[in-house]
């Protein structure tokens, strides 16, 4: 079993692709942490210069290709304290939630997981439409994996930092800007079906989503909804494929069994068994 500190340090990764005037906001009312870690998705507007001027040490970096799922990784990867939290560059996250997702870690949780769905959690950006969805993909997660989420579709999470390998999410080195699975939007997903997958110990932490300050979402909920959708059914085969890997692996390093011979096994029942004169 890993050893994890009792005063872990903290690393919130926040990924940005023209949000300028929200960082200006955001950035500011973080909590103290040890590393604060923004990924510009290589915004046309004056992020770099935001963040050079409001948080002069927050380390900036450019994402490697396209979408939300890469420029997390990237910040996973240039993270370096032992608990990464996610956090949205919108104004949609409660900087005050970060401090209960560590203590949830601390107390024993592999990854702290928002939940809008829980007691004390809530939101004022879930449309019907797009709550009724997210029920139901919850569920559908919950059956295939054997979960108990109350919130899939959620991206306020945090977890130790010696889990990334674990996660097996894309290399974040450049490749040409080629998309790969799970550098977009159904990151998210990937990440909860694949503590599911790992057996991860998960606990949700009671969230409320908060207005966008400046702009509009790209979220489309019957597009997403699909590619949510998907992304389930993938990981669910991955899952299942994993576990046919390991079982072989049991099965090629467990030692061989010689079956004695029909002369010498008394079966019992109705099946004719043949005995040495």
């Amino acid at each position: 079993m890993t050893s994890r500190p009792s005063a872990p340090t903290v690393t919130v990764v926040v990924p940005a692709y023209n949000e300028a005037r929200n960082l200006e906001v955001v950035l500011p009312q973080l909590p103290p942490v040890d590393e604060v870690v923004v990924v510009d998705g290589h915004s046309t507007d004056d992020t770099a210069a935001v963040v050079a001027r409001v948080m002069p040490k927050a380390v900036l970096v450019q994402q490697s290709r396209r979408g939300k799922g890469n420029a997390l990784a990237c910040g996973f990867a240039t993270a370096t304290s032992d608990i990464v939290v996610m956090f949205d560059a919108d104004g949609s996250a409660d900087p005050a939630e970060i401090a209960p997702m560590v203590d949830a870690l601390v107390s024993g949780a592999d990854v702290a997981k928002g939940s809008r769905a829980l007691p004390g959690g809530g939101s004022v950006d879930l449309t019907t439409i797009r709550a009724l969805g997210n029920r139901t993909l919850t569920g559908l997660v919950n059956r295939l994996f054997r979960t108990g989420y109350t919130d899939l579709c959620y991206g306020y999470n945090a977890f130790w930092r010696d889990l990334v390998p674990t996660f097996d999410l894309p290399d974040p080195a450049p490749r040409d800007d080629v998309m790969l699975w799970g550098d977009g939007f159904e990151i998210e997903t990937v990440l909860n079906c694949r503590a599911a997958a790992a057996r991860m110990r998960v606990v949700e932490v009671p969230s409320h989503e908060l207005a966008r300050i400046h702009g509009t979402s790209n979220l489309h909920a019957v597009r997403d909804g699909m590619r949510v959708l998907r992304t389930i059914m993938a990981e669910r085969r991955r899952m299942r494929g994993a576990d046919l890997a390991a079982a072989a692996a049991v099965v090629a390093s467990a030692p061989a069994v010689v079956e004695p011979t029909a002369a010498h096994v008394d079966r019992g029942g109705d099946v004719p068994v043949d005995r040495a004169a």
